[in-house]
């Protein structure tokens, strides 16, 4: 009891501080709302730490506190970051950024606050002059040779929620020694007298419709089988935005690519952060795609497509050989749109030995069977698409990119872009199915084709949440659990090799020998493979109080009529994993 009240005196001393002139009022009204009311809840939520500014930047509850999204909070990292800019650039003339917001609530008022900061600390800003996809916002930087840029997104967080992802000069979320130096000079600012909130509106710069045209004219050049789509150009593609940005850009690039048949969902094509009419605006949920699979069953759809609020990330639906729809999950997705682009590539004599994909090490093994198969390079990353970028950036003007992606439903066709894009994701899964169709089969029967010639696979996501700070402890002690007493053997399978990053150390165990892999950093994250080729990676979530667990096994197709049985064997071999890991 002591303890809380010591906390509430805290808190309330913390919250007195935001009742000052420094202040705006409404401001103000809120904190001595939360002040006066009977439960002090809201008030400790909203002040009991600081809203930490990590390394993708801010994400969290918008309102007034310091532990939420406001335009003191924003304001904080701007001018850190601006400080920053000015340190890591002394020798420049004109430091410059670019500033993009999706459509939730408050995007557009912190967009402008970011850009006010920059501009009063002497950077030019580069403003769009509306929401647009996170993946243009990390274009316009290249586009306009800045040295850094911000988004105002929370991605596909509920609609309570706001962010600020935080941008280098190569288009990329911020890596080392970036990130630790611009969370440094966040962490300085004090009060809010030393944020620069008057802008000077001769350094920003209204942009819009000509980065959307540069932006689209590049994706288009992404485009390996234009006679193809011709031939198909009526497919039936159904694409919903979910209330977000996509719809600015995703049906344009359909239409340049050569499409003419595009369907939408009217009731989602409205810009709307309350997202009215899905529980979550995530396109990996089938709940989230309903509305699209209705409009598909009505108009007989080849394909549904959609982007999250960001629109960084696709979801994808398709007819299965029985004719229903069904959701095409993350793994399978990467792996449709590499095997199309290293495919592809071969087929038009493109490949010369230095060509290489990405991906990240939780993401299907299957891939680098494709790979190995083209004499393709594969690279293996962390989760997230800086580090993505990161391969990229180290191998520009040595080798040529044809793609990455990553089992959480984000993909990358293109280098000009250094962020998840599902504007050329959609346009490319589009005309991979028109590939399909022109070769005489349907999306599942290429999926199909691709299993029986690299082998099955099936990938399953497991999240154990352990809420609050007993349950941090158990995921910690799960983790150090593992460490010291590793499975001898899953679902049936000697585990003849150990991952794990938060040394480099990968240890095989038929031989004992330990030899180091060549990672940027370490990672609290642990792999098991074992004899049958089944794959266990372990990571705590670094956002959510949950541990994940991601599983894949394999199994062989001899033809296409395999596939359902292989998919119950898969389905059976992963409730065993389930049980071994005791989860």
């Amino acid at each position: 009891m002591e303890n809380k009240e010591e906390l509430l005196k805290t808190v309330k001393e913390r919250a007195m501080g935001w009742l000052t002139a420094d202040y705006d009022e409404a401001t103000r009204a809120e904190v001595k709302q939360m002040l006066e009311a009977e439960d002090p809840t809201p008030l400790i939520e909203a002040f009991y730490r600081d809203l930490e500014f990590g390394t993708g930047g801010l994400r969290g509850i918008m309102g007034a506190g310091t532990n939420r999204m406001n335009i003191y909070t924003v304001g904080a990292a701007t001018q850190g970051l601006a400080n920053y800019l000015k340190e890591a650039f002394p020798d420049m003339p004109q430091i410059s950024v670019a500033v993009g917001h999706d459509v939730r609530n408050n995007s557009r008022k912190f967009a402008e606050i970011v850009a006010n900061i920059f501009s009063a600390n002497g950077i030019k800003v580069y403003l769009f002059d509306s929401f647009r996809p996170t993946p243009e916002l990390s274009f316009a930087i290249r586009h306009f040779g800045c040295q850094s840029g911000v988004n105002i997104t929370a991605s596909h967080n509920p609609k309570e929620y706001n962010g600020y992802k935080a941008y280098w000069a190569d288009g990329a979320q911020i890596i080392a020694p970036h990130d630790v130096n611009i969370i440094d000079h966040v962490n300085r600012i004090k009060n809010v007298g030393e944020i620069k909130f008057k802008g000077n509106p001769e350094l920003i710069q209204i942009v819009g419709p000509d980065v959307d045209k540069a932006f689209l004219d590049a994706i288009k050049e992404l485009s390996l089988s234009p006679d193809v789509i011709a031939r198909h150009a009526d497919l039936k593609i159904v694409y919903t935005p979910i209330h977000g940005t996509g719809v600015k850009l995703v049906p344009e690039s359909l239409k340049n690519y050569g499409f003419t048949n595009i369907i939408h969902v009217p009731e989602q094509d409205i810009p709307d952060g309350n997202f009215p009419t899905v529980d979550s605006p995530n396109p990996e949920n089938a709940s989230a795609m309903a509305m699209a699979v209705a409009k598909a069953k009505e108009v007989d759809a080849d394909l549904v497509v959609a982007s999250d609020p960001d629109a960084d990330r696709i979801g994808c639906v398709v007819r299965d050989t029985d004719g229903q729809y069904v959701l095409v999950n993350g793994n399978q997705i990467c792996l449709i749109l590499l095997n199309y682009l290293m495919t592809r590539n071969a087929e038009l004599g493109r490949l010369t030995g230095k060509e290489y994909i990405v991906k990240t090490i939780v993401t299907t093994e299957t891939i680098k069977s494709v790979a190995d198969a083209n004499n393709i390079r594969m690279y293996d990353c962390y989760t997230g698409f800086k580090w993505i970028a990161s391969v990229i950036r180290d191998l520009e003007g040595t080798a040529r990119y044809l793609g990455g992606g990553e089992e959480s439903y984000g993909f990358l066709a293109e280098t000009f872009a250094r962020d998840k894009d599902s504007v050329s994701a959609i346009s490319l899964m589009a005309e991979c199915l028109a590939w399909a169709k022109d070769k005489g089969m349907s999306f599942m029967e290429m999926l199909q084709d691709i299993y029986v010639k690299y082998g099955f696979s099936h990938e399953t996501g497991v999240s154990v949440v352990r809420p609050g700070k007993t349950g941090a402890e158990e995921i910690q002690a799960m983790m150090k659990n593992f460490r010291a007493n590793p499975p001898k053997q899953l679902a049936g399978s000697p585990v003849v090799i150990v991952k794990d990053y938060a040394d480099l150390n990968m240890t095989d165990l038929r031989t004992g020998k330990v030899t180091k892999m060549d990672f940027p950093t370490t990672s609290n994250v642990l792999q098991y493979f074992t004899e049958d080729g089944s794959k266990i990676s372990v990571r705590p979530s670094g956002t959510e109080p949950k541990i994940k667990f991601y599983m894949e096994v394999h199994g062989k197709m001899a033809t296409a009529a395999d596939y359902h049985a292989a998919d119950e064997a898969a389905k059976a071999k992963i409730e065993l994993l389930k049980k071994d890991l005791g989860i």
